[in-house]
């Protein structure tokens, strides 16, 4: 509608002037018709100036701005104003048309007919109005793309099966194809979705503009569907130890069900693992929901998360979503220090005692330089006390330090234990006591950077804080946090929670650092503010954890807790269990993606380290993959060159099923260790998941090379649009300015003011 007002008014369409440029011609030198122009406003406005009589000052100013005004625009109309336009030459140019062929095109968000319906109503045919015009002025050749553009004959060969779209690979290849000829431009007809991993549209753009390629983008579909919900992504650890509390945050948007509530289901291969109904958010806005369950079976599991199908959804692919999490069956190690005999050791190595996947080996000090050593292996080497070396403490996945002072500890292991979070990526675990934090002289000592609370100095040398009675609760975040719940719903964790005995603490520490949370916090009587109780962040490679308690012992014993209760088993095997969660080893292997379509490429890399865990440059480092039909073929790594330590090798995952990749580095021909990642391939339903129009990609594409951006309600005018372009073979076309109706209205407009004025002052 207002494209047709400004043709009627400007005669021409507005990419005539986007694409034109302004000149004058005039039948005799522009010089001399300005200052016609001139003399015949100044004979004007001397006219008015001598007029005596009813005409003031301002009568005098309004008619000989009028009258100038009017003597301007047919000044401007005799200098014969003109656009200069290239346009095609008929029949001399190829114009590429690129036709979307992915599962996208099947969805029927155009009231009730499909994407491809019209897309073949406007390009389906010879025949069609479109085609036909474009035709008459370029030769055509029709693309079909999905991840690649493929030449197409008749569009009874568009099957809309493409599992997924690489716009920026089909552009390029189709800008390639038509490299050796005279190319006035590329069509796309396309949803927009850019949805293959890795994808090139970024570079390909930059490649259409050094070539002067003008894409004309027209977008097919609904930008935002009227009734539709999605599971937009889903966030997961790669691995985690069996029997462990895992917890996974799902993104979900919709559009159209806004308020109404719904239920999340996780399922492993059909195994209910958890359910949560929650409010789904506004139109448009996307909610995370978190879902907490408990990883007991090992092995690759295909975990699936979806939303039951609402009547009127316009896609419901999306309500489901699969990812692949590796249960390991292992036993990593950790390591008690306590400083002083005391209850907390009884019961916490009582809480773990029957976990097959915590391996807790306690060193308790009983007098100076005498230590008793509990659950100690062969590999164990605890005889003269804490370690001395890192090899020896870098064995070790966790580390519990209780109530043990600093002094204890020379500078060396005082950095040590850092490193062995920093660099080792360990987990640490410090317990209050009055030998620890502030109390026990930490503040200032390498240990203190890595702990997530911060350490006050002015206490550091005063007395030993009083002992304080807290009541224990968990923050916003540690409600649905996997350490810290207690029962399968948040609302029923928190209700536990608030039952559980107080405890006591002689550490008070108020203060988290910027890059700290809060799981636990403590309120009690003579506290200001709460107090943390469980803190933690993330360190280097490792994290690190503060525990200002003494006495967790009394969530078993105490006399309001019942005898069967579970709870303080519960929380030190989930936080032990997260201590030492993605601890890695000598070995590390990890894909870059776990879950891909089939003929995918597959990303593996090894993150290979010494005893000391410094990263080791000259290992011999290969992969063994074992594909879904249980054929095995060996695959060297090659050093990234990028990082120390990392080695990389790169796999086509042509069948559909489970990946094994299991990486094993040797130096000097003896093995020092070996880990295992695992992908699965198949069917992501990648175009469906997002099959809105991306209506913003599309105008980013036809605003960086030059060209347009339509609807199906505006294509009509693409035939013309395209002629006028400096790519290919063109000529340039002089297009007339001083007819335009804009002009005349101007001129009988200012006459007509003109007229209107005197006759309304007396003066006619």
């Amino acid at each position: 509608m207002l494209e047709s007002i400004f043709q009627f008014l400007f005669k021409y369409r507005p990419v005539v002037f986007e694409r034109g440029s302004f000149v004058l011609d005039p039948p005799v030198p522009a010089l001399i018709v300005v200052a016609a122009g001139a003399l015949v406003a100044a004979a004007a406005a001397q006219r008015y100036l001598r007029t005596r009589g009813r005409l003031d000052g301002r009568d005098r100013v309004v008619l000989t701005a009028l009258r100038a005004a009017a003597v301007a625009v047919l000044t401007f109309c005799l200098l014969r104003p003109m656009l200069v336009v290239a346009t095609v030459v008929p029949q001399a140019n190829f114009l590429g048309i690129l036709l979307d062929d992915s599962r996208s095109m099947q969805v029927a968000d155009a009231g009730d007919r499909t994407r491809h319906a019209v897309m073949t109503e406007a390009f389906g045919s010879a025949e069609t109005p479109l085609v036909s015009a474009l035709a008459d002025r370029f030769k055509l050749r029709f693309f079909r793309f999905s991840e690649t553009a493929r030449r197409l004959a008749d569009s009874t060969e568009l099957t809309f099966d493409g599992r997924r779209t690489d716009l920026g690979r089909a552009l390029d290849g189709a800008r390639r194809e038509l490299a050796g000829v005279p190319l006035a431009g590329l069509v796309v007809v396309t949803d927009g979705a850019e949805n293959r991993a890795g994808g090139s549209l970024a570079q390909s753009i930059l490649q259409l503009q050094s070539d002067g390629v003008p894409v004309y983008a027209v977008g097919l579909g609904a930008e935002r569907f009227a009734r539709d919900i999605a599971l937009r992504h889903v966030t997961a650890p790669r691995r985690v130890l069996a029997g462990s509390s895992v917890a996974v945050d799902v993104a979900v948007g919709q559009s159209g069900f806004g308020g109404d509530r719904a239920d999340l289901i996780l399922e492993d291969d059909g195994r209910l693992l958890a359910t949560r109904e929650f409010t789904l958010p506004r139109d448009g806005d996307v909610t995370t929901v978190r879902l907490t369950f408990t990883a007991d079976a090992a092995g690759p599991r295909r975990l699936r998360f979806r939303i039951a199908p609402r009547e009127g959804e316009a896609v419901v692919a999306n309500n489901e979503i699969e990812r692949l999490v590796s249960v390991e069956d292992s036993r990593p190690r950790v390591l008690y220090f306590e400083g002083e005999p005391r209850f907390e050791v009884k019961f916490l190595r009582r809480a773990v005692a029957d976990d097959d996947n915590v391996r807790l080996v306690v060193l308790q000090r009983t007098a100076d330089e005498k230590f008793y050593a509990i659950d100690v292996g062969e590999e164990d080497d605890l005889a003269t006390g804490f370690p001395n070396t890192r090899e020896e403490l870098f064995r070790y996945d966790g580390l519990v330090l209780g109530s043990i002072e600093a002094s204890f500890f020379t500078y060396d292991q005082l950095s040590m234990i850092a490193e062995f979070v920093g660099r080792r990526g360990g987990g640490l675990l410090v317990l209050g006591g009055r030998r620890s934090f502030v109390e026990g002289g930490y503040a200032d000592t390498p240990l203190a950077d890595a702990l997530p609370v911060v350490l006050d100095r002015e206490r550091s040398a005063g007395p030993t804080e009083p002992v304080t009675e807290i009541r224990v609760r968990p923050t916003a975040f540690g409600l649905t946090h996997p350490v810290t719940q207690l029962a399968p719903t948040p609302e029923d964790s928190e209700s536990r929670w608030a039952s559980l005995p107080p405890l006591t603490t002689v550490n008070r520490l108020a203060e988290l650092k910027p890059a700290a949370s809060a799981l636990l916090e403590g309120v009690g009587d003579g506290l200001d503010d709460p107090v943390a109780v469980l803190a933690y962040q993330r360190y280097g490679r490792g994290k690190a954890l503060a525990l200002p308690v003494q006495d967790t012992w009394l969530w078993q014993m105490h006399a309001d807790v019942a005898v069967d209760d579970l709870t303080h088993e519960t929380f030190w095997r989930q936080l032990l269990r997260w201590l030492v969660a993605d601890v890695p080893a000598h070995v590390t292997l990890t894909a870059d993606a776990d879950w891909v379509e089939s003929g995918s490429t597959v990303t593996v890399t090894a993150e290979v380290a010494d005893s000391g865990y410094l990263r080791l440059n000259g290992a011999d480092v290969s992969a063994r993959v074992v594909a879904p039909d249980g054929s095995e073929r060996i695959v060297p790594m090659e050093w990234s060159v990028e990082r120390d330590g990392e080695y990389r090798a790169t796999v086509v995952a042509e069948q559909d099923g489970l990946y094994e990749f299991r990486a094993q580095a040797t130096r000097g021909g003896e093995a020092f260790g070996e880990d295992a990642a695992f992908v699965q391939t198949g069917d992501l339903d990648s175009e469906l998941r997002t099959a809105e129009l991306q209506a913003q990609v599309l105008r980013r594409i036809a605003q960086e090379t030059g060209g347009r951006y339509y609807t199906p309600s505006t294509v009509a005018a693409l035939a013309e649009d395209v002629s006028f372009t400096e790519s290919g073979t063109t000529v340039r076309e002089e297009r007339d300015l001083w007819d335009m109706p804009i002009l005349l209205l101007l001129l009988l407009s200012l006459i007509g003011t003109e007229w209107i004025y005197r006759r309304s002052r007396g003066l006619a």
